[in-house]
């Protein structure tokens, strides 16, 4: 059986899934795949045109936390303050509001990096730069305006994350909606001019458009948001983060609502590529990663009621499907600090399982 740090099996732990998602056989062949290993960073990014100062960057974030030198990836994010507000964030554990905590949590957690806003990193740098790898996250959709705009500004620039000590940056981009030619533009330029000094780039592959939302969510389709994906890494982000995908089809979807043809795809996404079962539907989103040359990390999703299985089931999925980890939020800032360790060493247990293999 497949332990974890809490006397539960990962298998306890999901319950009437364990069968079909720790047995299955996905789709397409992992051998089509380039997958998450110990030397990651030289076999993958040696071979593009990242310079020396990035690969450095990189193989930092690879060799940091519990996850160390496996290939995967275990980040704590927290710019909600900013994309939800602080209050909604911060108010059901108010120790958050400290930056330093923060910080803490993913050190406590064996993370490998913290991921937030120029302010917080910022605010804490000389204290903690050199202990555990910062993540600048550049721009941010802020909710006080009022009528309400929905789109990602940036809020802090490349070389303020340099100055203050951070290996990589990471961006938004709402693919689909009005603004997506601009935040496409910025994000961009600003990945080109991060590489140019050294530091990685982690894109958040969001989609954002009300025409998304029919009798499914197909914001969280997979051929929607495995394109997001591929736009992704044509404009040099080294990691894509995404959500887990719960449906497919959304280029039919939206063309029936909208009564004609909504962009392009292929039946044989359909018929060949993909199934029903998350895993097949993970694997496409690795797959528009450039077959996993670009780590593909999935977010871990709002706090809710279940949120220890929630979080394990998705580790399972991501991994499973070839992706390279987990960013975990608010399941892990939203509880009492040594809940959130907990729930953090939990995630990193399904990565560091032997038993736990590429579907």
């Amino acid at each position: 059986m497949v332990a974890t740090s809490s006397s539960k099996t990962i298998a306890d732990w999901l319950g009437s899934e364990a069968d079909s998602l720790l047995g299955y056989t996905a789709k397409v062949d992992k051998g089509q795949l380039h997958l998450p290993s110990s030397d990651w960073v030289e076999r993958i990014f040696a071979q593009s045109d990242r310079n020396p100062q990035v690969l450095r960057s990189l193989q930092q974030l690879y060799s940091t936390g519990r996850l160390a030198n496996t290939g995967y990836l275990s980040i704590l994010p927290v710019d909600q303050g900013i994309e939800h507000s602080g209050a909604a964030s911060f108010a059901p554990n108010p120790i958050y509001f400290d930056p330093e905590n923060i910080v803490n949590l993913a050190i406590a957690g064996g993370c490998n990096a913290v991921a937030t806003t120029l302010g917080v990193l910022g605010m804490t740098s000389r204290r903690y730069a050199h202990k555990i790898p910062f993540i600048v996250k550049l721009n941010h959709s802020e909710l006080l305006s009022y009528p309400s705009e929905y789109d990602q500004t940036l809020f802090a620039s490349v070389d303020q994350a340099w100055d203050l000590g951070a290996v990589a940056v990471g961006a938004t981009i709402y693919f689909g909606s009005p603004e997506s030619t601009r935040q496409i533009q910025e994000v961009s330029a600003a990945f080109s001019r991060a590489h140019a000094l050294g530091m990685a780039t982690i894109l958040w592959c969001y989609l954002r458009n009300d025409v998304f939302k029919q009798d499914k969510d197909y914001h969280l389709a997979a051929d929607l948001t495995g394109q997001a994906n591929h736009i992704g890494v044509t404009i040099e982000a080294d990691i894509i983060k995404q959500k887990l995908p719960q449906v497919n089809n959304g280029y039919g979807a939206v063309s029936k609502a909208i009564g004609e043809r909504y962009g392009r795809t292929d039946e044989k996404v359909y018929s060949e590529l993909t199934t029903d079962h998350p895993i097949d539907l993970t694997r496409y989103q690795v797959l528009n990663c450039y077959a996993g040359r670009a780590g593909l990390i999935n977010s871990g999703g709002s706090s809710g009621d279940n949120d220890f299985v929630d979080a394990i089931r998705t580790a399972v999925i991501n991994k499973r499907a070839g992706g390279c980890g987990l960013i975990s939020g608010r399941k892990t800032f939203q509880r009492d600090f040594k809940e959130g360790v907990k729930l953090f060493h939990l995630i990193q247990d399904v990565y560091l399982s032997d038993e736990v293999t590429v579907a």
